[in-house]
């Protein structure tokens, strides 16, 4: 029997993200209701699938391989408490449908039981007839040989290890892992959920459970009122989901929504991405972790000097990770155009485990909200560091169209991580990317945007653009020569 499943749950089942799945329901090869699909029409689409083949799967024999380690079992497996409870859910609901086939079978003993009482005469042998189609409906049920559905197996196990989120009143959708409590599965899926602290002391990320089930996981401070106890609310930083949810949540929809936070954050490491850049990790406080969203930019200063060694900087890493940020920090060779803080750490003056203060978000340079057209990143140089953020964040927040990066240099290491748009572009089928070089900023700007101009459906994209004054001036003033709406264009000059 078909079993009709949510798309991000098909998805997940599948290994591939929604955009995959929609692309699919676009071209008419996958029939889709009401935001569903079913098992019958993705073994059609997708006739070799196998267990082993879903992404979720591979995680499972990841744990196999690697002997259960602790940092993996606690990642990818629920504990055994919150498991026995998502078994028990699952033992209640299949007791549900052997009741109500029960019912069904006994109803129907019931009409048979009727009609050998109702036979009279004339009509005997109409109700006979009657009597052996349901005698012989009855035998092909409980004789049934019906083939498993792989896709519903499949379904059923993985609900197991995983809980699916739905969020109101936005309708976003993610799923809960393993071990991880609500706010982390919210995190992880590019979601911007209201939080603060992280670790049960503020109350900042408190939501009401409107169905399902959840565990408190995590010990918290914070002290709910009776009232929002009886209505339902529960810190997403402290609980877990034992079964699926609907859960109201406040989210950040736009920069003005995210409060400016002050954070004293230390180095982890310092490497080189280039002669003139250099790859900086922070990490933040698990106390005091920072709000942002990608593309945004924050102030860094070296804690404790005297001095102000200070420099605004792109965050390049997705706010799924909001403890560890990394920079892409450039030192002009023009001396005129340097600041304090990049002149500090290139001289090698910043040591692990020193602390450095950051302070804001600050920005527009973000995605726009529920978006459905596709996604151009036109960056020069280090104009990388915020497009690695945003593209990290529309992978994990599945954007429904593809994501198309033009990447311009100036010089010769201008193409940096050149690797990483490779790896992104073998895993992801909606990830593709080309690099071009210029000698200068303006002459990059033109050739890049008029790369973009080449492409078709131009009215169906957003484009974002980022890197120098001269680039971004030069790549704006042809892409609107060139017929893009001014609604679908972002820039942000470095």
């Amino acid at each position: 029997m078909s079993q009709p499943l949510s798309l991000s749950r098909a998805a997940q089942l599948l290994g591939v993200t929604r955009a995959v799945l929609q692309k699919h329901i676009a071209a008419g090869e996958l029939p889709s209701h009401d935001g569903t699909v079913t098992s019958d029409d993705l073994l059609k689409l997708y006739p070799d699938l196998q267990l082993e083949d879903s992404g979720a799967f591979e995680r499972i024999t990841k744990i196999r391989e690697e002997a259960f380690g602790k940092r993996i079992r606690e990642r990818l497996l629920p504990n055994q408490e919150v498991l026995a409870q998502r078994l028990a859910s699952q033992s209640e609901e299949l007791e549900e449908v052997r009741r109500t086939l029960a019912h069904y079978h006994d109803l129907i003993e019931a009409l048979r039981e009727k009609i050998d009482g109702m036979a009279p005469a004339p009509a005997a042998e109409q109700l006979a007839v009657l009597g052996r189609f349901i005698d012989e409906g009855l035998a092909g049920v409980l004789a049934s040989e019906e083939p498993t559905d792989r896709v519903a197996v499949m379904d059923n196990m993985l609900r197991v290890m995983t809980a699916q989120v739905k969020v109101r009143p936005s309708g976003h959708e993610f799923f809960v892992e393993g071990n991880e409590t609500i706010l982390q599965g919210a995190l992880r899926a590019g979601l911007a959920p209201s939080y603060g602290c992280g670790n049960g002391n503020c109350g900042l990320c408190k939501a009401r459970i409107v169905s399902g089930r959840t565990q408190q996981t995590r010990p918290t401070d914070y002290p709910l009122s009776a009232g929002e106890r009886a209505q339902g609310y529960a810190l997403l930083c402290s609980h877990t989901a034992v079964s699926d949810l609907v859960i109201e949540m406040l989210e950040a929809h736009a920069p003005d929504d995210i409060p400016q936070q002050e954070i004293v954050a230390h180095v982890r490491s310092i490497a080189p991405l280039a002669d003139d850049i250099r790859l900086l990790h922070l990490q933040t406080p698990r106390t005091h972790r920072l709000r942002f969203l990608a593309g945004q930019r924050v102030a860094l200063s070296v804690t404790g000097s005297t001095s102000n060694f200070r420099g605004e900087y792109p965050v390049a890493s997705c706010p799924c990770d909001d403890r560890n940020l990394l920079f892409h920090i450039h030192r002009p060779a023009d001396e005129g155009e340097r600041d304090a803080f990049a002149e500090r750490l290139f001289a090698g003056a910043l040591k692990p485990n020193d602390p450095v203060s950051l302070f804001g978000p600050f920005g527009n340079f973000v995605l726009k909200q529920d978006s459905p057209r596709d996604l151009v990143f036109v960056a020069c140089d280090t104009g990388f560091a915020p497009v690695k953020s945003l593209v990290e964040h529309a992978v994990a927040s599945d954007q429904p169209g593809l994501i198309r990066l033009v990447w311009a240099a100036t010089r010769s290491e201008g193409h940096y991580l050149a690797n990483q748009c490779r790896a992104w572009a073998d895993a992801l089928e909606t990830f593709s990317f080309v690099t071009l070089a210029a000698a200068d900023a303006a002459t990059a700007g033109s050739a890049a945007a008029e790369r973009v101009l080449g492409e078709d459906e131009l009215a169906h994209r957003d484009v974002y653009v980022v890197g120098p004054a001269a680039f971004v001036a030069a790549a704006e003033r042809v892409l609107k020569a060139g017929g893009l709406p001014a609604g679908q264009l972002a820039v942000e000059v470095l």
